[in-house]
C-alpha cells in the first residue's frame, strides 16, 4: 500500500477519535454538572454551555499557533501531540470533584487539540493531485463520524458504565490513536537546524498571506468552512421544539430529534468519498459551487414540513450535498497554498469551522426565539446563497494557478 493511503486510514481513526472524544459528553455533560453539586437547574444549563463551548472557542483560537508549529517541526509531531494530550486530559476529567475543574480540563482540552488540522495537512500534502478530492473526502468521514457516533457512544457508556468511566474509555481510545500514529504514519519531512530556525523571519499574518498567489479565494475557503458548519449546527438548539410540533402525538420524540440530526452526518459519511471522487474528475470548484447552491435549494422546504419523517428525509439529502464542501474546500486550499504554510493555512480553516460549531447554534436559537423556526431554515439557507454566489465571482471558470509544491513519495 502507498505511504500516503497508509497515512490516510491512520490519520482517519485519529480524527474519529477525536472529535467523538470531543462530543460524546453531549448526552449526560449535564447529569455530571449535577454530580459535581451544581442542582439548580438554570445553573446547570449556564455551566453546560459554558463547558461545552469552551473547548471549541479555545481550539478555534490555537489551531493556525499549531498549524505553524507542523510547518515548522512536522505534521507527525503535531498528531503525536495532539493525541496524547487530549488521551491524558479526558482522562483527567473523570477524577474532577467540582465544575469549575471541569470546565478547566474541557478548556484545555481545547488548547491542546490540533489533531485534524495536523491530520488534513499531512494527507493534502502527501496525496496524489489525481486523488486529492477522494482523501480529503475519505478524510473528511471519520471527522463527521466521530461528531455523529460521540454523543450515541457517550449516552451508551454512561448508561452502562457510569458517568465518571466515560471519560477513562475515551481516553484510552483516545490513546490508541497515538499508538496507532507513532507506529503507522511516516513524514519524510525535513526539520530545519536551530541555526536555520533562529535565522528564519518570523512572518506575520499579514506576511504570510502575502505569500499567497490568491489570498481572495482561499479567504472564500475559509468562509465556505464557517457557512458550512453554521449551517449543519443551526438546527441544533431546535430541533426538538420542532419535531415536538410536528409529531406532538409521539412518544418518542427525544429519539426522533437526534436521528433527525444524525440524518446529515450519516449521509455526509456515505457521500463523501464518491463526491471526492467525482470531484477530482470535473473539478472542485463545480463541484463546491453545485453543494452550496444545492444545500441553500434544500433547506427551504424545511421550513414547510407537515411531520418528522419529511424533515428527516431532507436532512438526509441535505448531509449527501454537504459531503462535497468541506473536501472540496481542502482539496482546493491544497492548490492554492504553498507546502511550507500549509499547517497554517488549514489551522485557519480549521478555525473556521470550530467557529462555526459555537455560531451555529447560536444563530438557529436566537433566530428561533425571535422570528419563529421557519426564519432559522429561510436565513440559512439565504447564507448560503449568498456564500455560493461569492465562491463563484471568486473562482471563476478559470483554472486555479498552481503554487510549487514539494516532493513527496507517493508509493
Amino acid at each position: 500500500m502507498a505511504v500516503w493511503k497508509r497515512n490516510l486510514f491512520v490519520v482517519w481513526f485519529g480524527c474519529f477519535a477525536t472529535t467523538a472524544g470531543m462530543s460524546l459528553v453531549v448526552p449526560f455533560l449535564p447529569l455530571y454538572i449535577g454530580e459535581l453539586g451544581v442542582h439548580n437547574t438554570a445553573a446547570v444549563e449556564q455551566w453546560s454551555g459554558v463547558a461545552f463551548g469552551a473547548t471549541f472557542l479555545l481550539a478555534a483560537i490555537v489551531a493556525p499557533v499549531w498549524g505553524r508549529m507542523a510547518d515548522t517541526y512536522g505534521r507527525k509531531v503535531m498528531l503525536l501531540r495532539a493525541s496524547l494530550g487530549m488521551a491524558v486530559i479526558m482522562t483527567l476529567m473523570g477524577f474532577v470533584q467540582n465544575v469549575w475543574e471541569l470546565v478547566g480540563l474541557r478548556l484545555l482540552m481545547g488548547g491542546v487539540s490540533g489533531y485534524i488540522s495536523a491530520a488534513i495537512t499531512l494527507v493534502a500534502t502527501q496525496a496524489p493531485k489525481e486523488k486529492s478530492g477522494w482523501a480529503m473526502g475519505t478524510l473528511n468521514t471519520g471527522t463527521v463520524g466521530g461528531s455523529l457516533l460521540g454523543p450515541l457512544f457517550g449516552g451508551l457508556l454512561a448508561d452502562a458504565l457510569g458517568l465518571r468511566h466515560v471519560f477513562f474509555v475515551t481516553g484510552a481510545f483516545m490513546f490508541m490513536a497515538f499508538v496507532v500514529t507513532v507506529l503507522f504514519v511516516k513524514e519524510s519531512f525535513v526539520r530545519p537546524s536551530a541555526e536555520e530556525l533562529k535565522n528564519r523571519p518570523k512572518l506575520t499574518r499579514r506576511e504570510v498571506f502575502a505569500r499567497l498567489s490568491n489570498p481572495r479565494t482561499v479567504w472564500a475557503m475559509f468562509v465556505t468552512t464557517f457557512m458550512l458548519q453554521l449551517a449543519i449546527m443551526s438546527i441544533n438548539p431546535i430541533v426538538t421544539v420542532y419535531v415536538q410540533q410536528l409529531s406532538p402525538h409521539s412518544r418518542h420524540i427525544a429519539l426522533m430529534a437526534g436521528a433527525v440530526v444524525a440524518a446529515a452526518g450519516l449521509a455526509n459519511v456515505l457521500a463523501a468519498p464518491t463526491i471526492g471522487k467525482l470531484a477530482d474528475k470535473v473539478g472542485q470548484q463545480r463541484v463546491l459551487v453545485t453543494c452550496l447552491a444545492a444545500s441553500a435549494v434544500v433547506f427551504v422546504p424545511q421550513a414547510f414540513v407537515q411531520n418528522a419523517w419529511e424533515l428527516l428525509v431532507l436532512r438526509f439529502v441535505l448531509g449527501l450535498f454537504m459531503a462535497g464542501l468541506l473536501p472540496s474546500v481542502n482539496s482546493l486550499v491544497r492548490r492554492l497554498v504553498p507546502d511550507d504554510i500549509a499547517g497554517r493555512m488549514f489551522g485557519y480553516n480549521q478555525s473556521a469551522q470550530y467557529l462555526g460549531n459555537l455560531c451555529g447554534p447560536l444563530l438557529g436559537g436566537q433566530l428561533a426565539a425571535a422570528f419563529g423556526i421557519s426564519d432559522v431554515f429561510f436565513v440559512t439557507a439565504a447564507l448560503l446563497f449568498i456564500n455560493a454566489a461569492w465562491v463563484w465571482f471568486n473562482l471563476g471558470k478559470q483554472p486555479l494557478p498552481q503554487v510549487p509544491r514539494l516532493r513527496h513519495s507517493h508509493k
